[in-house]
């Protein structure tokens, strides 16, 4: 457990799945991190925010901190107040920003620089960032209506083509010898039970381990495929401006994300597996 002294930053990048928190010293240029789940104030009321933290939080804070969150979630002044509400009376902080994971995003690949941010981990979301602020967003509409090229919605299509047999018969089989599930509980898992988007994303680990199966790689290349035409193909500055990418299925999925970019006409720049080292130079200069 670390003492924060007065100087310390507390940084938050909130997505779905997991919180990721930096301590950043910025006189020493350190930083210590901790893991919680993921808070999202669209699924999530202050008081079960509050009660996660208690339980999960390890760093241990002794003066107050200057706390930067961002959130999946986070997408209006109103939703916002939910995760103020608990970071408060958690915290304490002598000053508090909360913003989208997307200024995250925009802040780690750009730093102070224009250009286009994705994020492609359990959910998917872009922007043109002109170097200050987001000026330029094409909703992502969450993995029912949108989400391209995502962890859920890949895994949703995976699941899908599964459950109406449309994956070869040895797909099927390592699939089922693989998890312990019988279509039954799939179904319900993602029509009962919270979080779904989580649980079908779960997948793609499977997905990534047997892309050397051609209806594998095509649905994969299909999902990015669509994520370009239907998202980044919308910022006239994408011609000219190469699209930088943070998360988890941009960094396990890179070969394929690129070649999916070139073929439709896009540079790919920066892809990261997190945002935090990104944001932590960020907030350690500005």
């Amino acid at each position: 457990m670390t003492a924060i002294p007065h100087d310390m930053k507390l940084i938050a990048d909130s997505g779905s799945t997991k919180t990721s928190w930096s301590l950043v010293d910025n006189g020493n240029a350190t930083s210590e991190t901790c893991l919680t789940s993921g808070i999202n104030p669209l699924y999530q009321d202050e008081e079960t925010i509050f009660r996660l933290l208690k339980q999960e939080f390890v760093l241990k804070t002794t003066a107050p901190v200057t706390l930067y969150f961002y959130g999946a979630g986070c997408i209006n002044p109103s939703v916002n107040e939910t995760v103020r509400g608990a970071l408060t009376r958690f915290f304490h902080p002598r000053g508090l920003f909360v913003d989208t994971d997307l200024m995250a995003a925009a802040r780690s690949l750009c730093q102070d620089q224009p250009g286009i941010a994705c994020i492609l981990g359990t959910g998917s979301n872009s922007c043109y960032y002109d170097g200050r602020v987001i000026s330029r967003h094409v909703s992502p509409l969450g993995y029912v209506l949108g989400d391209e090229g995502s962890g859920a919605v890949i895994g949703r299509k995976f699941i899908a083509d599964l459950l109406k047999n449309q994956l070869p018969e040895a797909i099927a089989t390592r699939f089922f010898s693989t998890y312990d599930l019988t279509p039954h509980q799939i179904i319900e898992q993602v029509y009962k039970n919270p979080f779904p988007n989580r649980f079908l994303a779960q997948f793609t680990r499977f997905v990534h381990d047997n892309l050397h199966e051609d209806a594998i790689r095509k649905l994969v290349t299909g999902s990015f495929d669509d994520f370009f035409a239907r998202n980044i193909r919308q910022y006239p500055e994408a011609q000219h401006t190469p699209v930088h990418f943070t998360g988890s299925i941009a960094f396990h999925f890179d070969f394929l994300l690129r070649e999916s970019a070139g073929k439709e006409g896009f540079e790919t720049g920066l892809i990261t597996e997190t945002p935090m080292e990104g944001l932590i130079h960020f907030h350690l200069h500005h």
